[in-house]
């Protein structure tokens, strides 16, 4: 397919803003999404409520204590540092494909059709996973009202059902079932953190989150490994490009914006939640109560109905997570198809909706077959099924902003294209720098995130190295 016959070259019907339905030959899907639409379903993906509930507790104890608030901070400027090279090189990519767009256009197509096939590894890997928390989430939240006791696979069935439903339809529907449950799940925490913070605490407000001797200790490495695993899922701001307005303008815009409020919403809820124990109490309450610390805090500050509202949420919080990264995945499927990669039949919009359906429907097939097995196997839904997945879902994240921070610095290597040092060198660099040092403690701490094993570590690593030769191999016979 030549440059100037890309299915996501915007003409200026296009950047006018209003939504035209695809005829029946398009290969190009529709939409009308602003810059506050996309930031709903990045951070949404993103799965605040999850992170709080969940990663918080974790680095809390097993990182660097009640200093682990600045660590959302430290990674908050790793991430925009590497956004200000990838949002520099937007309008020089005109089509969706995220990643491996950029990939692509800068590093050659089988490079680029390698690094797809890692995020698709990736993100399915984690769609997948996600089941084994809302499963036996969904489970509790219904014995906490007196429910009879189900299996979690039966929570995980219906969410799985919901969500083939929506990704089937046109992507404004996610939008706003998203933006719904992403209002729900923040404002209940806001209030989490205001009470507190009003309340002034357990002890005072803590300061380790501007505290060095705090932010220092313990481990800093590992603290940190939890902060960008809780980033996963604001790089998909590129991949809704045919569906978004101007998306010159609208991507770079949500980008940003996604990274601000994620950034911030961790860092202050983490420090509020230190706060309402007091920093040594907060420390020994995460290591020997992590699944229950936020509801225990939930509790202790807005009572039994708080707790309550907290346990839905995150229910919530989790299926908003699902339904984000499988319209991702959904559309790097679509991408690959229109690459003539995949099956073109792929690469057809939905009539009607504008939607990637066929890709859309391949993709809850293989999370379906994930979900079966591990109910199939008797693995644990979240000590094993989700811990597994995730695992290779934050490694491959990490090695797809590693390759795209590359492909922008060989991008702009000969010519600046009118952009400044700043902003196609020096920033792209510094953000490599702090993503390569990423990569080595996620790696040198894989084994514990999957459970303590050396061998499904490795097993990790493989699979991804794998999907890029694969894909590699594809996207060189693939035509140009």
């Amino acid at each position: 397919m030549s440059e100037t016959t890309l299915p996501g070259k915007e003409s200026p019907a296009d950047a006018a803003g209003p939504d035209v339905t695809p005829g029946p030959g398009s290969r190009r899907l529709s939409g009308n999404l602003g810059a506050a639409s996309i930031v709903f379903m990045v951070v949404a993906a993103a799965a605040p409520l999850g992170v709080v509930g969940g990663v918080v507790p974790l680095g809390l104890a097993n990182g660097n204590g009640a200093g682990f608030p600045a660590t959302f901070l430290v990674a908050t400027v790793i991430l925009l540092l590497f956004s200000v090279g990838f949002t520099a090189m937007t309008p020089h990519v005109e089509e969706a494909g995220a990643f491996f767009s950029y990939v692509r256009r800068s590093l050659g197509l089988p490079v680029g059709i390698g690094i797809a096939f890692v995020a698709i590894v990736s993100y399915v890997a984690l769609e997948a996973g996600v089941y084994g928390l809302l499963g036996p989430a969904g489970a509790g939240v219904l014995a906490q009202f007196g429910g009879p006791t189900l299996p979690w696979w039966a929570f995980a069935a219906v969410a799985f059902a919901v969500t083939t439903y929506l990704g089937y339809r046109n992507i404004e529907l996610s939008s706003r079932v998203l933006g719904v449950l992403l209002t729900a799940e923040i404002a209940i925490v806001v209030i989490l953190d205001l009470v507190i913070v009003v309340r002034g605490g357990d002890h005072g407000l803590s300061s380790g989150i501007i505290d060095p001797q705090a932010v220092f200790s313990g481990s800093l490495g590992i603290g940190l490994l939890f902060a960008i695993i809780s980033y996963v899922g604001f790089e998909a701001t590129a991949i809704f490009r045919d569906e978004a307005r101007t998306p010159e303008r609208t991507i770079p815009r949500a980008t940003y914006a996604s990274l601000l409020l994620i950034g911030l919403f961790y860092a202050a809820t983490s420090w509020a939640l230190i706060s309402g124990w007091g920093d040594e109490e907060a420390v020994a309450q995460a290591t020997a109560n992590g699944g229950t610390f936020l509801g225990d805090t939930a509790a202790r500050y807005l009572g039994a109905v708080g707790a309550d509202v907290i346990a839905v949420l995150y229910f919530t919080s989790l299926f908003a997570c699902i339904l984000a990264f499988h319209n991702v995945a959904s559309r790097y499927l679509f991408a690959l198809a229109q690459k003539d990669v995949l099956p073109a039949s792929l690469s057809r919009p939905h009539a009607e909706h504008g939607s990637p359906h066929r890709a859309s429907l391949w993709i809850s097939g293989v999370v379906a077959v994930s979900v079966v097995l591990a109910v199939a196997f008797g693995l644990d839904p979240a000590a094993q099924f989700y811990t597994w997945f995730a695992g290779a879902t934050t490694v491959g994240v990490v090695l797809l902003l590693i390759a795209t921070s590359v492909a922008v610095l060989v991008f702009f290597a000969k010519d600046r294209r009118g952009q400044s040092p700043w902003r196609v060198r020096v920033a792209p660099a510094l953000g490599l720098v702090g993503l390569l040092g990423s990569l080595v403690l996620i790696l040198a701490n894989l084994s514990d995130l999957v459970g303590g094993s050396a061998v499904l570590a490795w097993v990790i690593v493989g699979l991804l190295a794998g999907a890029f030769t694969v894909g590699a191999v594809i996207g060189r016979r693939a035509p140009r």
